[in-house]
């Protein structure tokens, strides 16, 4: 770490009496409600869980409250799961400005998800997993969802009307192209297990290693091109509210998306999650552990009738519901948007740090915390940042004395994700 490394920025600290009046002032009380509920069945005792629905924005002022909920499915132990939920969120909430209104706070946590996630793998440090985080989070009378993932569990959100989409993007090689081309040009290898007599059997994986995923936290010796960078897409759903079905790999190897959310309609949280569990295990059995957390949120004036379904319904579901890419997510987003279901708000998938990131400072920071890592949020002399686009084409108009800025030792991480020097974990 830089020598910085002891001095901490504490951006521009704002009386707590004056935040709680802003908010007051300019944000109506009124706010949604989520009930959920959790069903688990061990295989492995890879799985764990986050439901956190007591967070506040602005300490002290109950009107900024939202809500976290996390998937962390772990492969080669439970090591790194364990550790990702206990620290994720706090990297997380730790990257974001203080002092930020609502529409702020929602612009920084893009860009603060990523750097949680990139900052909690370069703490491991060892081997561990494959996870997805989930964050729901809510004010007013509109409900605001941020969903950030790796890996393969899944986050689907069943709407009124039947309407139901994928908030996340599947990190399996297997399964998406892009993903496959990236590990590649980075220095990684994809390709079937070989067996005697040269048959090849089994997914795509990545060598060295042979992990099936792309992206995820703490597998530090399978090459470092395997990213924690995630996904993330930030909605805001109507107020006929909806339900959200978050669940790991061994709910989505035995059901598809429609399977799950019909399963479990009309039913409460709790139920509804033993429901799907149960659903899966009778069509597959426990080959894995088998995680499943069911959220609904209920608007505020409940009595709003839902929207009926369009007529075109069943073409709808068949768009949905269709093996897809990325780019066939975002179309699917703007489908449902127009049914008054969602509005897209935010959506990226690059594994590339300097674009994450972008070319500016972070949302509510002055000059004044200029020279503070994007990532690991120590403070930096001004001798010590590096640019995040230093020796980038991201940007033509990049400079490599513009934030963000990186401390040395996360630019040596992002220069290993991208493939621009050996990774210092090799395996033979």
């Amino acid at each position: 770490m830089a020598s910085g490394e002891g001095r901490r920025h504490h951006h521009n600290l704002v009386p707590l009496a004056v935040l709680i009046s802003r908010e007051l002032r300019s944000e109506k009380m009124e706010k949604p409600s989520v009930r959920y509920g959790y069903a688990a069945q061990s295989r492995k005792g890879e799985d764990y869980f986050l439901m956190k629905t007591d967070c506040q924005r602005v300490p002290g002022n109950s009107s900024s409250t939202f809500s976290v909920f996390g998937i962390f499915d772990g492969h080669n132990g439970k090591a790194a799961a364990i550790f990702t939920r206990e620290h994720l969120l706090n990297h997380v909430l730790g990257a974001i400005p203080r002092g930020l209104g609502q529409e702020e706070w929602l612009q920084a946590l893009p860009r603060a998800l990523v750097a949680g996630f990139v900052k909690t793998d370069k703490e491991f440090q060892s081997r561990g997993t494959g996870l997805c985080l989930f964050m729901l989070s809510f004010f007013g009378p509109f409900i605001y969802m941020n969903v950030a993932s790796v890996g393969d569990s899944r986050c689907i959100l069943d709407a009124q009307g039947g309407a139901v989409s994928i908030l996340t993007v599947d990190h399996r090689l297997e399964e998406n192209v892009e993903e496959r081309e990236r590990v590649t040009a980075s220095g990684g290898e994809v390709g079937r297990l070989s067996i005697f007599g040269g048959a090849e059997i089994g997914p795509l994986r990545c060598w060295p290693g042979g992990l099936c995923l792309s992206r995820s936290i703490g597998d530090m010796d399978v090459g470092e091109f395997i990213v924690p960078i995630p996904y993330v897409k930030q909605v805001k759903l109507s107020n006929a509210g909806g339900r959200l079905i978050i669940a790991s790999d061994g709910i989505w190897d035995a059901l598809s998306s429609e399977m799950a959310a019909k399963s479990c309609r009309g039913l409460p949280g709790e139920l509804a999650a033993r429901q799907v569990v149960k659903e899966a295990l009778r069509t597959r059995g426990l080959k894995d552990d088998t995680t499943c957390i069911v959220v609904d949120i209920i608007p505020p004036d409940n009595s709003v009738p839902p929207s009926p379904p369009p007529k075109k319904h069943n073409k709808l579901i068949s768009l949905i519901f269709r093996k897809r890419s990325p780019d066939s997510s975002n179309k699917i987003a703007k489908k449902l948007s127009t049914l008054g279901i969602v509005e897209e708000l935010f959506e990226e998938g690059s594994a590339m740090l300097a674009e994450r990131l972008g070319n500016d400072l972070p949302v509510g920071q002055s000059t004044s915390g200029l020279f503070t890592c994007a990532v690991c949020q120590a403070d930096l002399a001004p001798s010590e940042g590096i640019s995040v686009h230093a020796g980038s084409i991201f940007s033509t108009s990049s400079k490599p004395w513009q934030g963000p800025f990186l401390c040395a030792d996360c630019r040596n991480k992002k220069d290993a994700m991208e493939g621009k020097r050996p990774s210092g974990v090799r395996v033979v």
